[in-house]
């Protein structure tokens, strides 16, 4: 049986490490226990930690040496793999008309670039252009 992979967005990060949705937070708490039983893999591209840097010191005021921790942590759990490479084509192709947060046009783009490959997020206008393009939603 080949091993689901998953993309997952920024929203879905900052979910995971906050109180602000306990629902969601449940469920990527699931998705990650999921991870490192080696279940599924979490492909997190590179802009998704510096949105999830950014959000977690402007809007929560987390310190800078919590967030380092934090993204230590993160990237040390099996199942958990950073995505440094874009497919700028696929990218460009999403954004910004069908697509219009750069930063989810380059998770679309990994997931497009990963055969069978779905997205995990929370945000349901991100949700509805993702289907609108013909990538999975991972159910969660």
């Amino acid at each position: 049986m080949k091993k689901r992979v998953v993309v997952i967005d920024a929203n879905a990060l900052i979910s995971f490490v906050t109180d602000r949705n306990k629902t969601q937070q449940d469920k990527i708490v699931n998705l990650f226990e999921n991870a490192a039983q080696l279940k599924l893999l979490v492909l997190c591209p590179q802009n998704v930690l510096s949105e999830f840097v950014y959000v977690l010191e402007k809007v929560y005021s987390v310190s800078k040496p919590l967030i380092r921790q934090m993204i230590s942590d993160f990237i040390a759990m099996p199942g958990i793999e950073i995505v440094n490479e874009i497919d700028f084509k696929i990218l460009l192709s999403y954004w910004p008309d069908k697509i219009q947060d750069y930063g989810d046009a380059i998770v679309a783009s990994v997931g497009k670039s990963r055969k069978g490959a779905m997205v995990v997020t929370f945000d349901r206008k991100f949700a509805r252009a993702l289907k609108k393009v013909g990538i999975a939603l991972f159910a969660l």
